[in-house]
């Protein structure tokens, strides 16, 4: 099982930077639309955290 991981994490990390290579501008486009998830979702956990407390 943890020879599988490693394998897996490999081929995750040379995915990653096959595509940074070969396509900067759409890896960047990607990153971007990731962090904008994690703000969205983020956000949505503070207003329902705030909601709570009122």
């Amino acid at each position: 099982m943890v020879q599988t991981k490693k394998i897996a994490v490999y081929v995750v990390v040379v995915f990653v930077l096959y595509t940074i290579i070969t396509s900067p501008e759409k890896a960047a486009d990607l990153v971007q639309i990731g962090f904008e998830g994690i703000s969205t979702a983020a956000q949505g956990v503070g207003d329902f955290m705030t909601e709570l407390v009122n």
